[in-house]
């Protein structure tokens, strides 16, 4: 995984925290990537679920540079985790179900009749 760039926050350096500093707090993101997250996976068999799944990924990845850049004053990373999680089964089961509706599609394509169906009076 790549590293935002930036100035490195002070609390990866190890240095005391100022009294003035903020109190750590899960961050909004980490709850949103979950619920999509979450969301993507109920719904991915109905294929609407991929539209969800992707917000929740690109939340993520947003939230994880946030939490990053904060020095560690932005928690949720277990929720990010999960959430992560259900969006890829949200995906991986819409492209599950893509792929049946086209074997499905094939087969029935491949069983229709060829050319001109006469009838059987027909010379």
């Amino acid at each position: 995984m790549s590293t935002a760039s930036g100035t490195t926050p002070l609390a990866l350096l190890g240095l005391p925290r100022h009294p003035q500093d903020p109190d750590p707090v899960r961050s909004t993101k980490a709850r949103a990537v979950f619920a999509l997250g979450l969301f993507g996976a109920l719904t991915g068999l109905f294929v609407g679920g991929a539209v969800p799944a992707t917000v929740a990924l690109v939340l993520a990845r947003q939230a994880r540079r946030e939490a990053y850049l904060s020095g560690g004053f932005l928690t949720g990373a277990a929720w990010l985790r999960r959430g992560e999680r259900l969006a890829w089964t949200g995906l991986l089961l819409t492209l599950v179900v893509v792929t049946v509706m086209v074997v499905i599609g094939v087969i029935q394509l491949a069983e229709a009749p060829y050319g001109q169906d006469f009838a059987p009076n027909v010379d």
